[in-house]
């Protein structure tokens, strides 16, 4: 217990130099109109600290995100994007402190996909192969183990950090209208086809953000993730690749989670509401 409220001390501690990074840096602030423009944290500990706090939270607890989107497929340079279907989902995030003084980011994933008309979707009709797919969740996560090290020192695969080198943690953030956001591209680990990419966009307000006593902070986000075909798609080889993009917000539990949603999840999924802590829980990645 000494240990955790230690760890918990320092992280909010480094939360609270949020405020002197901040200070000074952060455009001029007239009523409630803050002056857009970029403004850098220096210390890598405010960083962990905001990147934290606005992905998760610096308590042990689970925390949910809802999300939907669109996905578009991209062949070649001469057509124009084309939707093919829809998507909503649940990303549920823990950070744990760690003996060693870092923290690891875990979590589930549980994506369904829809059609154009927002229905849950069975059935895909592919217009790039004519065939008709039998449409899959996506599905991923773990426990222990199984997610991303947290630290002063960067964000880094568990299980791959000794291939990835130290670096302080700095992030991208900028401020306009009594918001502040954080630009933050995902890490993936090695071994996973190509292409792969995610540039994400999480927002919070100026003053939540500025209040070190605020484990966690009601954040949004957008973000474009570029992924190869989906395996139930059937098109490994074509040409081309997927483009996602998606928006959503942080939940206060996953009892806010929509209606519907729920009730699929409840229905196929229930055992995934909740963030494992067993070190030898793997959800395996279905894409």
């Amino acid at each position: 217990m000494g240990n955790d409220v230690s760890r918990r001390t320092v992280l909010v501690g480094a939360g609270g130099l949020l405020l002197a990074s901040v200070e000074g840096a952060l455009p001029q602030v007239t009523g409630d109109a803050v002056s857009p423009g970029n403004f850098d944290i220096p210390s890598p500990e405010a960083n962990l600290a905001g990147f934290i706090r606005m992905m998760a939270s610096t308590d042990e607890v689970d925390v949910p995100w809802w999300y939907n989107g669109t996905v578009y497929a991209v062949i070649g340079e001469t057509q124009n994007p084309q939707p093919l279907f829809r998507f909503s989902g649940m990303e549920l995030y823990l950070v744990s402190h760690l003996d060693d003084g870092t923290f690891e980011l875990t979590g589930n994933t549980v994506t369904f996909f829809r059609g154009l008309d927002d229905v849950w979707l069975e059935d895909f009709k592919n217009p790039m192969t004519g065939k008709t797919n039998k449409v899959q969740p996506a599905t991923q996560g773990g426990g222990p183990g199984r997610g991303f090290n947290l630290s002063v020192n960067g964000v880094r695969f568990t299980k791959f950090m000794d291939k990835i080198p130290d670096e302080p943690l700095k992030k991208w953030w900028s401020v306009a209208a009594d918001k502040v956001w954080m630009n933050n591209d995902t890490v993936y680990p090695p071994g996973l086809t190509a292409p792969r990419a995610q540039s994400q966009s999480m927002f919070a307000s100026v003053k939540d953000f500025n209040d070190p006593e605020l484990p966690r902070l009601s954040s949004v986000f957008s973000s474009t993730v570029t992924m190869p075909w989906l395996n139930w798609m059937e098109m490994e080889g074509e040409p081309g690749h997927l483009l996602w993009h998606a928006a959503g917000a942080k939940l206060p539990s996953v009892d806010a989670l929509p209606a519907d949603y729920r009730q699929r999840i409840d229905a196929e999924y229930p055992e995934r509401l909740v963030v494992s802590r067993d070190a030898d829980a793997e959800i395996p990645r279905v894409e």
